[in-house]
């Protein structure tokens, strides 16, 4: 019998969710891997992180009123607006004191920088970045979490102390030149504020991710002074789900979040893009516009390979880890002596080129520059995210297939602007997803509701090939390539908490595998038991005799050892509920015995398949209700 469905998001060519969870599991797991999910599965306190608590009556309105949560969830949007500026600022600086900028100028947007400090500040940046993370890696030796991450196994905790030091990395990262973006900091910050604020007020699981959820919310709508834009990045990215209760807490916080970025104004922010877009979109350039989206979906998958290509090829050359990053910042400051707009997140690059006469020689070889200074910067070492190199990337790739599209026929021709409007849209959902989010944004970006809708076609349409052709996003390939099956935020970490060790019956009779089977049937006569477990000489598991097959009389079975079942196949304490519904399937078993470990198979338990899918369909049942505040 199958799992009930409605656990996780299913999605990719076929559904290698399915498939690559089924592959896994295999009779006897290994057991480092089911101890690295039990360790995964307890909520993580980072080193010396101390928790202060509100007061009571502060943490009983909150827990008790929605309408509290919606004050705290505004605090938190204000915390995500203070950080945003606060680190595009400081990296504005980084720029024009490493650069020689003037105030006002933009790093991806010169015509050229000098030569000298184009190759230097990159490299010698990168050997800082690489000295930074070998410190940290020594005195700080976990794995960061990250919002989708936290959302999706952790029940929202995240800790504040690993997300400020990934913002140190990205913020150096991106002030010393490296084409990264610095949106992966803001919500990482953005969201371990909300994460403690959720903490110090003791909310509940699902309150805690909401939280998180607001935290980015506020970061992304304060990076693009776009609301709507990062309201519906927390509810397709962090999230996972949208729902009434989430709306006004969500709504509230990306409000903020943009409030307090423009009522501070320091240098350095993202000033939009200030475009004549037409009125009217012809119905036959849908047609264009639909393989655009396919294009970008190509483009996008090509480019995460590239970084996972890019991290293998430094990994095999024995160089090391401290020293990989300088090697890619090398790359990048030699790159960026042909063009320095593939440098830094490319900002004024996209503000620049979007509307600019580029002729498509210059466009193409801008699109190779940037997607291999992206890709080398990120498999080097670097720390940052692909958002706005995503832009970038697809606005210009928009350009040149506009471009080419006019050499072939000027019959239905679209303007070079709204190709690049689309392909923008279409390439960000193909590598960081969402496509509501990028939706929106085409229409904070422009207020044109025709573009917007032609935007959406071309996202869908990127977001199935992605799906069909590759099956995850930049962030969800990341944790894929770390072994977790994570495809989205929505939360299966209850899942790895109901594990089979808390599910089990440990009350169990066991029979010795050289008892005859006529002793067998005088003391386990029909209708006392179902099933017996068999153990050898030494107490360990042998496997099931069922007892009405152990009453038919066979000519060559003697004692029980001889009709037992299952043998290989057994259950472990740590193991996950939907793991051991995938081996009650596999095994087509009613009830599996639970052993101590994988070698010693010492029996302490038994659990069946009937009160194993009870518990699962309970849990997503409380977790419905939850979301949908019930």
């Amino acid at each position: 019998m199958p799992p009930p469905s409605g656990a996780t998001a299913i999605s990719g060519p076929g559904n290698p969710q399915r498939d690559s969870e089924a592959a896994s599991a295999i009779p006897l797991p290994d057991a480092s891997t089911e101890t690295r999910t039990r360790q995964n599965a307890r909520p993580r306190r980072a080193l010396g992180e101390m928790v202060l608590h509100a007061p009571q009556t502060l943490r009983a309105l909150v827990r008790s009123d929605e309408l509290w949560l919606v004050v705290l969830a505004a605090f938190v949007g204000c915390g995500s607006g203070l950080m945003v500026s606060l680190m595009t600022y400081v990296a504005q600086l980084m720029h024009q004191f490493l650069f020689r900028l003037n105030p006002g100028q933009r790093l991806s947007g010169m015509v050229e920088i000098d030569p000298i400090r184009a190759v230097a500040v990159p490299t010698l940046g990168g050997l800082a970045v690489g000295l930074l993370g070998l410190a940290v890696v020594r005195l700080w030796s976990r794995q960061v979490v990250d919002p989708i991450e936290a959302n999706a196994l952790h029940g929202g905790r995240m800790s504040l102390n690993d997300s400020l030091i990934v913002v140190a990395q990205t913020v150096l990262s991106n002030g010393v030149g490296a084409s990264v973006g610095l949106e992966a900091g803001y919500t990482q910050i953005g969201s371990a504020l909300a994460s403690r604020f959720g903490k110090m007020f003791r909310v509940r699981r699902n309150d805690l991710r909401l939280l998180v959820g607001c935290g980015a919310a506020g970061a992304i709508a304060g990076a693009f002074n776009a609301p709507l834009t990062g309201a519906f990045y927390a509810f397709e990215l962090v999230i996972g789900t949208y729902t009434l209760a989430t709306l006004a807490p969500v709504a509230v916080a990306a409000i903020i979040g943009a409030a307090v970025v423009q009522a501070l104004h320091l240098p350095g922010d993202y000033g939009g893009l200030t475009l004549q877009v037409p009125s009217r979109i012809e119905a036959v350039d849908y047609i264009a516009i639909l393989t655009l989206g396919v294009l970008c979906a190509l483009v996008g998958i090509a480019i995460m390979r590239a970084v996972t290509l890019t991290e293998q090829l430094f990994r095999r050359s024995g160089v090391p880890v401290w020293l990989r990053p300088a090697i890619g910042g090398l790359a990048v400051g030699g790159m960026a002596l042909i063009t320095p707009q593939i440098m830094s997140s490319g900002h004024a690059a996209l503000a620049v080129g979007i509307d600019a006469p580029y002729t498509l020689s210059h466009i193409a070889l801008l699109i190779v520059l940037k997607s291999l200074a992206s890709a080398i910067s990120i498999g080097s070492g670097f720390r940052g995210g692909l958002f706005f190199a995503s832009l970038l990337l697809g606005a210009m790739l928009g350009k040149l297939f506009t471009g080419v599209l006019a050499v072939v026929t000027t019959a239905h021709a679209i303007p070079p602007v709204v190709g690049g409007l689309i392909a923008m849209s279409a390439m960000a959902v193909a590598i960081v997803g969402g496509p509501l989010t990028m939706g929106f944004l085409a229409l904070e970006t422009t207020g044109s509701l025709p573009l917007t809708v032609a935007v959406l076609a071309a996202c869908i349409v990127s977001t199935l090939t992605v799906r069909r052709a590759f099956g995850y996003s930049f962030a969800t390939w990341r944790f894929h390539l770390r072994g977790e099956v994570i495809r989205s935020a929505v939360d299966i970490g209850w899942m790895r908490s109901l594990t089979v060790g808390r599910m089990m019956r440990r009350e169990v009779r066991t029979v010795r595998s050289d008892t005859t089977l006529a002793a067998f049937r005088r003391d386990f006569p029909l209708g006392s038991e179902q099933r017996m477990i068999v153990v050898d000489d030494h107490d360990r598991y042998a496997g099931i005799v069922l007892v009405a097959e152990a009453h038919v009389e066979f000519e060559d079975a003697k004692r029980v050892g001889d009709i037992l079942h299952y043998s290989d196949t057994v259950l472990l304490t740590p193991m996950s509920v939907k793991k051991a519904i995938e081996l009650f399937e596999l095994a087509e078993s009613d009830a599996l015995a639970v052993v101590d470990a994988a070698d010693s198979r010492h029996v302490i338990g038994m659990l069946t398949e009937h009160y194993a899918l009870r518990r699962y369909s309970d849990e997503l049942d409380r977790r419905r209700r939850d979301l949908s505040g019930e």
